[in-house]
């Protein structure tokens, strides 16, 4: 294998396969999703995501890159790995029984018991 020009493929010496590789603490940087706030009692909404080698760095990172600009009271920042999802295959997991219609609110009639009540015909 010949050397490459980027000194960053060249520090993890690729040339000697037979060696042990190992990675130093601090080059593998994790995935953060970020949540972001724009005020008091609003729900923390989906913005992005930064790498950075821990925790407190990833907040660091998202307030500057998702904080400087808009309005933002809040952050919440969550190692990527650490999200649970459901499989698409278990989607049957969610289907609603339809006839339980009492538990839409559309089927009930209030409009009109509210409107006598304030006085309007």
């Amino acid at each position: 294998m010949t050397d490459s020009l980027d000194p960053r493929v060249n520090r993890l010496r690729l040339n000697n396969i037979d060696a042990p590789f190992t990675i130093e603490e601090g080059e593998n940087w994790q995935a953060y999703e970020v949540f972001h706030q724009e005020k008091r009692g609003a729900h923390h909404e989906h913005v992005g995501c930064v790498h950075a080698p821990d925790p407190q760095m990833a907040l660091i990172f998202a307030k500057e890159q998702f904080a400087r600009r808009k309005k933002c009271v809040n952050l919440w920042v969550v190692r990527s790995a650490d999200i649970l999802a459901f499989d698409l295959e278990d989607e049957d997991m969610f289907a609603n029984n339809m006839e339980k219609t009492y538990r839409d609110a559309s089927g009930f009639k209030v409009m009109e018991k509210i409107n006598k009540f304030k006085g309007k015909p």
